[in-house]
């Protein structure tokens, strides 16, 4: 897939389908789901911007994905 190609709600929730956590992070407020039976709507708009587009940074991360950037968060998941 190109990296041009802007990723919306369809391919959200196709990422989130194959995680059972997201970690959300907005600015200081850091969300966490449980997306292992399904993916709620307040999950879903939490991966996106005020565009419809995925958030960035997004990593996944073995069955978590992380959407947004926290120092703390990612060097506990990175080292």
């Amino acid at each position: 897939m190109p990296a041009s190609r802007k990723l919306q709600a369809e391919d959200a929730r196709a990422l989130l389908d194959q995680a059972s956590k997201l970690i959300a992070i907005k600015g200081k407020k850091i969300r966490e789901f449980s997306v292992s039976k399904s993916v709620s709507d307040d999950a879903l708009a939490a991966t996106l911007g005020p565009t419809g587009n995925l958030r960035a940074p997004t990593v996944k991360h073995g069955k978590t994905v992380i959407v947004g950037f926290n120092e703390e968060i990612f060097a506990d998941r990175f080292g």
